[in-house]
C-alpha cells in the first residue's frame, strides 16, 4: 500500500535549527500557530454556514442546501492547520516571542 502523498518527510535537525536545537519548542510554536489557523477557519465556516441557520423545527420543512454542502466540502478539501503552521514555519512566516522578552507590567 503506497504512502499517502500528503504525508511529508520533515528533517528534525532543520525544524530544531530556528529554537536553538530544541524540537520540542519548535513543535510547540507548530502546534500554537495550528490551533489559531484552525480557530479562524472554524470561525468563517461558522459565519458562512450561520446565514443557512434555520429557526425552525419541523422536519417537513427542513431541506439540503447545495450551497451550504459545498462551502463544506470546500473547508474540507483545504489543507489541514497543522500541514499549513508547519509550512509557515519552515517559510520564517512565523513569529514568536518568549515571556521573558515581553515588557513587564510593573
Amino acid at each position: 500500500m503506497p504512502a499517502n502523498p500528503s504525508i511529508v518527510t520533515r528533517d528534525t535537525d532543520k525544524l530544531a535549527a530556528k529554537t536553538n536545537g530544541n524540537i520540542y519548542e519548535a513543535v510547540a510554536i507548530m502546534a500554537s500557530r495550528a490551533k489559531q489557523l484552525s480557530v479562524k477557519q472554524k470561525e468563517e465556516l461558522n459565519q458562512k454556514l450561520s446565514e443557512f441557520a434555520s429557526t425552525v423545527d419541523n422536519l417537513e420543512e427542513i431541506f439540503e442546501n447545495r450551497e451550504q454542502i459545498e462551502i463544506s466540502k470546500h473547508y474540507e478539501r483545504q489543507p489541514k492547520p497543522a500541514s499549513l503552521s508547519i509550512e509557515e514555519y519552515i517559510e520564517e512566516k512565523v513569529t514568536w516571542r518568549y515571556r521573558t522578552d515581553l515588557p513587564s507590567e510593573e
